[in-house]
């Protein structure tokens, strides 16, 4: 069973479900701390926001999941609706996320939104406002 769940009345198909697909993925990656495959769903210039002044590049997030800094368990993806722009795309949903945070057991939902960028085939996640 996935610590991932998605909560959503629509269905998806094509590029949106793509999209869904990927960020599903990402999350699943962040939960198991799999920094190889963090490394291929993020692009070279991902940018993690957090707090109006709190973001982190790539190198910065991935380093604190591989170091257990952030400890992800459990992502719960509430109705995203995916927007696009020629090879981008965005997706707004609100997650409710669990993890170990420098040593803090927190839970929260966040107003979430994920930017995706298609390279040589691929979406990406370029960044991800938490």
């Amino acid at each position: 069973m996935s610590d991932v769940e998605l909560f959503c009345e629509k269905s998806f198909s094509g590029a949106d479900q793509e999209i869904v697909d990927r960020f599903v993925e990402f999350q699943n990656a962040l939960i198991e701390a799999d920094t190889e495959k963090l490394d291929e769903i993020l692009s070279d210039d991902f940018r993690l926001t957090q707090a109006p002044n709190r973001s982190q590049d790539k190198g910065e997030f991935v380093s604190e999941i591989d170091d257990g800094s952030m400890d992800f368990s459990k992502s719960d993806i509430m109705d995203p609706t995916i927007l696009f722009d020629d090879e981008s795309a965005s997706m707004i949903s609100k997650v409710r996320l669990t993890a170990k945070v420098y040593g803090r057991e927190l839970r929260w939902i966040s107003n979430t939104v994920a930017n995706f960028r298609k390279t040589d085939g691929i979406w990406q996640v370029v960044g991800w406002d938490s």
